[in-house]
């Protein structure tokens, strides 16, 4: 067995074993007649390839076909709220606090988040005229300055958004890289439309906001936020449970993290038990947000391993319908 063989091999543990058993030769050896015979390893495009076919296989094994349109779904809800939240920061950051006031600036603008948030931008505006590996380079690019600002500018001196801000944009932007590439027009027009109301929420406010506008946010606008992408969410996944279509349900499982981060003012509060509107403490507000990030993650794999065992009936085989979607593009067959 040759070097590059082996190192096929071991991708194609993505499969589940059954189907390796079954199929594997024949995976191996297609992938083996493509390559060129000087290749000592995989190319990084028929690795993701594999992985990608193992994860599908895997989760029509556990009768969760719709988890990948779902997550598609949930992307394009990811992107819109973090257009939404760029838009509004982007006009928010124009309003630096008054010179009196002896606070530090970055030049004309409140603070170095203004970079991150025209970044934010330009993903939003590929998004609408080149869907797929652009918008998803866009977003990574994206998410690397929005880890920038929060790095750099302490180091340099410089003023920043606070953590809990920057946090949840970053956990937007994860969702958004599964974003995807056969959108049709309608609805990649919701990013940029998102941004736009953004952004003239904040200019209704004009000089009002300033330099506290990113405790204010983080106290009031990005709860509500949260929270209308929580109804957004339910209401999808009610409405296409009615057909007997799960995305909605998946993309509502998978948006559970940037709620949740989005969230953390309430859900700190609540941990301090306070009554109306919260003031919790700042460690207990990094206690709740490094709880939801280390939890939620954990949410989407458990409720699909829960699924399977509720797909599974008495002699442990998967229960099938001719409903069944496909597990790449959920069109039902």
């Amino acid at each position: 067995m040759s070097a590059l063989e082996r190192r096929y091999r071991h991708l194609l543990r993505a499969y589940p074993a059954d189907y390796r058993h079954d199929r594997g030769d024949e995976i191996v050896g297609t992938y083996l007649d493509l390559a060129d015979p000087r290749r000592r390893w995989p190319s990084p495009a028929d690795a993701a390839d594999l992985v990608r076919g193992g994860l599908r296989q895997r989760l029509r094994a556990a009768g969760a076909t719709d988890l990948i349109p779902g997550v598609r779904l949930a992307a394009l809800l990811a992107l819109t709220t973090a257009a939404f939240l760029a838009g509004f920061w982007a006009l928010v950051e124009q309003n630096p606090p008054p010179t009196e006031a002896g606070l530090p600036v970055f030049g004309p603008f409140t603070s170095t988040g203004i970079v991150a948030w025209l970044t934010w931008l330009v993903a939003v505006a590929l998004v609408l005229v080149a869907p797929g590996r652009p918008t998803r380079v866009a977003v990574a690019g994206a998410m690397l300055v929005t880890g920038a600002v929060l790095l750099v500018s302490p180091v340099a001196g410089l003023p920043r958004p606070p953590l809990l801000v920057l946090v949840p944009q970053v956990a937007l932007g994860v969702l958004a890289l599964a974003v995807d590439a056969h959108l049709p027009l309608a609805a990649r027009t919701l990013p940029t439309i998102a941004a736009t109301i953004g952004g003239t929420f904040a200019a209704t406010a004009g000089n009002k906001l300033y330099w506290g506008s990113y405790r204010w946010t983080s106290e009031q606008l990005l709860p509500a936020v949260g929270a209308v992408l929580l109804g957004v969410a339910l209401l999808l996944a009610a409405g296409l449970a009615m057909r007997r279509d799960w995305r909605g349900s998946w993309a509502a499982v998978a948006l559970l993290t940037p709620i949740g981060l989005l969230s953390v003012h309430i859900l700190a509060g609540a941990v301090d038990g306070l009554s109306g509107a919260p003031r919790p403490t700042y460690p207990t507000m990094v206690g709740a947000a490094l709880a939801v990030g280390l939890l939620g993650p954990l949410v989407l794999p458990a409720a699909v391993a829960l699924h399977r065992r509720r797909q599974r009936d008495g002699a442990g085989q998967l229960r099938t319908t001719p409903a069944d979607p496909c597990p790449t593009c959920g069109a039902r067959r």
